[in-house]
This record gives C-alpha cells, structure tokens and sequence, in this order.
C-alpha cells in the first residue's frame, strides 16, 4: 500500500512538473516600419512577437531616437528594417544606446528588407543639398508587392534561422504566404490595368515602385527637393508645368500635411489621392493584403475608373 501510494504521488508530481513547464517563447521580432511588422506576424503567426517602431502617420525619414524605442531593440530577437538610409538619421543611434548584440548590421538578428530587391533612382552622387536623396536608391521599397514577396523568402529563412527547431512551420507558413500573396497581386495588377500610363503628380517621391509596378508616369513632384516643403512659388511653377503636361491625379501619403496636394488639386483641377502608404495609414489599411486593396482602388477612383 506504501508502496503504491509513493508511486501515485510520484506520477503526480511529475505530471504537475510538465504542466509547470514553459511553453517556447515567441521570437521577439521589431520591425522599424509597420509594413515589415506586419509581414513578420504573417510569416510567424503565433511563433512571433511582431511590433513597430514607427507607426502610419509618422515621417519614416525623421523618428526621434527616443528611451522607450531603444528599450524595445534592446529586448529584440530579430530587427527588420527597410535599410538603404531611409532610417540613417535615428536607427544607428538606437542600436548603439540599445547594446544588444543580436540586432547589429552583419549579424543574423538584422534584416534590412532593401538589401533583397533591384533599387530605382539611384543617383549618381548625394549630398545633404539635394535633400533626402539616398545614395542607396530610393528606399520606398515596400509599395510595390513584388517586393513584399521578396523580402518575405528572405524573412522566411531568417526566421527559421534563428527559430531553428521550429523551422519546418516557418516554412509552411512562407509558403502559404507565397501562394496567397501571389494570387493577389495578380488580381491587383488586373485591377489596375487602367491605371497604366497615366501622368500623375507626387507630394514625396515616395511611389516609384508602385508607379514602375502598375505603369504609371510621373511628371511632377511638389517637393523641390526630397523632404523639403514646397514653397508657393514652387507649387505656382508645378501648376505651370501641368498646364503643358496635365495630370490625372496628386498622390500623397497619410502621414504627410496634405495642404500642398490639396491647392494644387483646388488650383489646378487635379483630383487628389491619398494613400495610406503603410499598414494602418487607413481604417481599411489594417494588414498587409487590405493596404493594397485600399491603395489600389484609392488610385481607381481618383483617375475616376471605378
């Protein structure tokens, strides 16, 4: 009876010993831009903890380096940035204030998404005095879906780097995004096919990749240098230009002031679209497939397609 009863309590305990047991943690995963956020929650699902740095209605051109940002690099398992300078002027400091080892460039807890894909705009040289020109290429990389897939093949292995041992469901779920992603951007691209060789005006040079993707021409940027505010004179010999080659639309960014889209548009005639340029830059914006769902009809229906 001794006997029996030492054994049930051993059972016990040891069956209250594995239900004690943690479950694997999720690999902490900070992205500097809520579009590589996102694609990491939906190449990681559950194995994840996927957050931003910067949000929709942020410049990601000019982030304040601020405690609560370097805590959170400090804490990652994986950075995922767009690289290619467009976080040049706040992303060193806070990998250096951050001491995390894991997440310095060169290292496998660093992803720089614009590394993996053919840049446009490449200047031939780049100083401060042409304003944000990045010696790397424009690095706006993400609004084109082609794009997307790419960084999610490299996104995918990182993950399975660094998460070895759950490996083989990274890899299903890459592939499932795969699949789903591309039966997307051909219905996308059909959908656009109206859009294509339309002349149209941009606030920031921030689309070069969705207008190389769906065909659009741009023939007039408001800024009169990259991220510098247009003057009304600018604005005034813009309208001018548009008078030789008119537009069918201005294109702008939720997280840019839209006055200067709005006169050329009230001026001009020119209807204006605003984009959400990343996840959460609309109500509709909420992931990923819903950016470019809403950024594709928001362009439909200024060219007045739809």
């Amino acid at each position: 009876m001794i006997s029996h009863c030492k054994s049930w309590i051993g059972g016990l305990a040891l069956a209250c010993a594995g239900l004690a047991l943690p479950a694997q943690a999720a690999l902490r995963v900070v992205a500097c831009e809520p579009e590589w956020a996102a694609l990491a929650q939906e190449l990681g699902g559950a194995l994840v903890e996927a957050s931003a740095l910067t949000t929709a209605q942020q410049d990601p051109h000019r982030i304040q380096a601020r405690p609560s940002l370097i805590a959170r690099v400090r804490n990652a398992d994986l950075l995922v940035c767009t690289g290619a300078e467009l976080e040049a002027g706040w992303l060193p400091l806070l990998l250096q204030q951050s001491g995390n080892a894991k997440v310095q460039p060169g290292q496998p807890g660093h992803l720089a998404a614009a590394d993996h894909v053919r840049k446009l705009e490449i200047p031939a040289s780049a100083d401060r005095s042409q304003g944000d020109v990045h010696a790397a290429g424009n690095p706006h990389i993400h609004t084109d879906p082609r794009n997307i897939a790419l960084v999610a093949t490299q996104l995918t292995r990182r993950l399975q780097q660094l998460d070895a041992a759950r490996a083989g469901e990274y890899a299903g779920r890459g592939a499932a995004f795969q699949q789903r992603w591309q039966q997307a951007v051909t219905r996308w691209s059909a959908q656009a096919a109206p859009l294509r060789g339309l002349p149209v005006v941009s606030q920031h040079k921030g689309y070069v990749y969705l207008y190389d993707w769906l065909g659009l021409k741009e023939v007039a940027v408001l800024e009169p240098k990259p991220g510098v505010e247009p003057s009304v004179a600018h604005l005034q010999s813009v309208l001018a230009t548009l008078q030789a080659t008119p537009a069918r639309m201005v294109v702008s960014s939720a997280y840019q002031d839209p006055r200067p889209s709005e006169w050329l548009a009230r001026n001009g005639a020119v209807p204006m679209a605003r984009l959400p340029f990343t996840v959460g830059g609309s109500e509709a914006a909420r992931d990923l497939t819903a950016l470019f769902d809403d950024t594709v009809a928001r362009l439909l229906a200024a060219a007045g397609t739809r």
